[in-house]
Parts: structure tokens; C-alpha cells; sequence
């Protein structure tokens, strides 16, 4: 797959079979507009194109600063990259770009610029100005220009439709077993170990302290999951808390406790301070709990390791 930052450097193709969108996540969703974007190339002799776009739109705008993301950038670049594309241009959005009308879209950069012959939408799929653009819109133009249009219906699982904020919801409140049927594989946070108290260690559970690699990525619901660890090419069964840890913050002047994200990798005892680690999220264990002990603290650990244990034993989720 190329990349292409911007369409500066890109040549317009004889045959692009092209899509566009955030395709943030790459949910199953946006798997299936990516299926049948390469099953078309393959029987027309086209090329496939990804068009997207960075900064979100939606942090641009101004309408919604606090979005978080399901993917950061270079990991939504590298979740692409199984599918096969031919061509992805990544257009810089700015206020400036959000004012190109729909006709000038589809006539200045799908036409001119890369040579549209097909182009695959999913259902709700807008663009241009104000989102003024739509499939009737696409559909008009399209005999003018020399393209044709698809529509891919939308993907639901138990008759719930999918969608980037339905799994961004679900994920805010720990329901990480329906984020990844959603997803088609675990959600992931990447980062790297740093230093931390080091008071799981004392505990009987040495975790590794991840600071995120970036601060758009979205950190699920507070609590404790069963996770799969990888680091360094090998896969670890491990346990893993968001949260304040509030049996344990015993500071009466810190009113608003940071966020800490520690695993606890199983079987594993060595120094990985500063190495890059990514977590995959299976399933929620439990939401986070004050205890009245460490004692209590310590005996839930041991029961939260057995349970991660048993769900990671049982679960069917691909990982990659």
C-alpha cells in the first residue's frame, strides 16, 4: 500500500476504484466497504484508493474538541495495510478544506485528480460542505464524469447497526466483548512501560505502567480486563486496571487522583522499562471497587487473576 500525505505527490490512475471517510476503528464496517472496493478492482483491472482525512474532522470543526479516538493515525495506517489497498491519500483537513462544495469534490479531486471510475460509499456517507454531499448527490454527477456509484448497505450485528461512536460508547462504558465483535479483533492501547510506585509489586502483582503513545487514543471505562500482552514479538496472557486505584491512594490532598493504566503480565518477571507494549483488550473482569483492606485488596486480585485466566483460556477473538 502507498501512502500518500496529501495529493501533491499522487498521479491520477486510469482506473481507481476509490472510497473515502475517517475509518476510524476499521470496523467490520468499514471491512466490508474495503471487500468489495478490492473485489471490483480485481474484475475490472482498477487500482483501489483510500481517501481520508487528518485531524479528525470533528476536532477541526470545533463542534466536538473532546472526541477520543478508537485509532490513532498511525495505527489506523497500519490496521489498512491488511486489507490489500492499492493507494491511500491521507488529505489534511483544515477549516479551509471543510468549505470544498460536494461538486467540487467529486469534479477537482475525484475526477481530476484521481481518475474515479468507481467509487464505493457506506450508507450514511456525507461530504463536502456542511456534509451537503450525499449518494443522490454522487449518483447525479456520475454519468457527467464518467464514474459509477455503489452504495454498501449498512453492517449490523444483532440488528444493531455499526458505527465509530456506537463503539466509542460502548467502550466508554467497559463493554469490551461488544466493541470487538464490532471491530472484527481486540481493541488495542499502545505505549510504553514507564516507572510507577511500584506498590503492586508489594502486593504480590509487579504491573507495568503504560503510558499511551497518544493522548487522541481513547482509554476505556474504568476497571479491570483480561488482556493479551505483547511485547517484543511474544504474545503474554495478562490482567490489566484503569483507574484511581482507590484502596490504595491514601494522599487526603490529591482530590482528583490521576488515571493509571497498569498489566499485570502472567508468568513474566523482567525489567521492560521504556519498551514499546501493546495491550489487546478481551474482557471486562470487574469495574473498579474501594476495598477496606489490602488484604481484601490482594485476595479480589487473586480472584480477578482466575477469572481473567478462564475468559482468556475460553475466548475465540482473533487477535490480529
Amino acid at each position: 500500500m502507498k501512502v500518500y500525505r496529501g495529493l501533491e505527490k499522487f498521479k491520477r490512475l486510469p482506473n481507481a476504484v476509490v472510497t473515502s471517510g475517517t475509518f476510524d476503528g476499521v470496523h467490520i464496517g468499514h471491512q466490508k466497504i474495503l471487500a468489495r472496493l478490492k473485489k471490483i478492482a480485481e474484475t475490472t483491472n482498477g487500482e483501489t484508493v483510500l481517501i481520508t482525512y487528518w485531524p479528525h474532522p470533528r476536532l477541526v470543526l470545533g463542534n466536538d474538541n473532546s472526541i477520543k479516538l478508537i485509532t490513532a493515525f498511525e495505527e489506523k495506517i497500519k490496521l489498512l495495510r491488511r486489507f490489500g489497498l492499492d493507494h491511500l491519500i491521507i488529505i489534511e483537513f483544515t477549516k479551509e478544506f471543510a468549505k470544498t462544495t460536494s461538486s467540487d469534490f467529486i469534479k477537482n479531486i475525484l475526477v481530476d485528480k484521481i481518475g474515479t471510475k468507481t467509487l464505493v460509499i457506506g450508507y450514511d456517507h456525507r461530504f463536502g460542505h456542511n456534509r451537503e454531499g450525499s449518494f443522490k448527490a454522487l449518483s447525479a454527477n456520475a454519468g457527467t464524469y464518467g464514474f459509477t456509484v455503489e452504495e454498501i448497505p449498512q453492517q449490523e450485528i444483532h440488528h444493531i447497526a455499526v458505527s465509530s461512536t456506537k463503539i466509542r460508547n460502548h467502550l466508554s462504558q467497559g463493554e469490551i466483548h461488544i466493541s470487538n465483535q464490532y471491530l472484527g479483533y481486540p481493541y488495542c492501547l499502545h505505549g510504553k512501560v514507564v516507572k510507577g510506585n511500584q506498590l503492586g509489586r508489594k502486593l504480590g502483582f509487579p504491573t507495568a505502567n503504560i503510558q499511551v503513545n497518544s493522548t487522541l487514543k481513547l482509554i476505556p471505562s474504568v476497571g479491570s480486563y483480561a488482556v493479551k500482552v505483547e511485547l517484543e514479538d511474544n504474545v503474554y496472557d495478562g490482567m490489566l486496571n484503569i483507574g484511581i486505584r482507590p484502596t490504595l491512594n491514601t494522599n487526603p490532598n490529591e482530590s482528583k487522583p490521576p488515571l493509571t493504566i497498569e498489566a499485570h503480565i502472567f508468568n513474566f518477571d523482567a525489567d521492560i522499562y521504556e519498551k514499546e507494549i501493546t495491550i489487546k483488550f478481551i474482557k471486562l473482569i470487574r469495574k473498579e471497587e474501594k476495598f477496606d483492606s489490602i488484604n481484601d485488596l490482594k485476595n479480589q486480585l487473586l480472584l480477578d487473576k482466575e477469572k481473567a485466566t478462564n475468559i482468556l483460556l475460553k475466548s475465540t477473538i482473533k487477535l490480529s
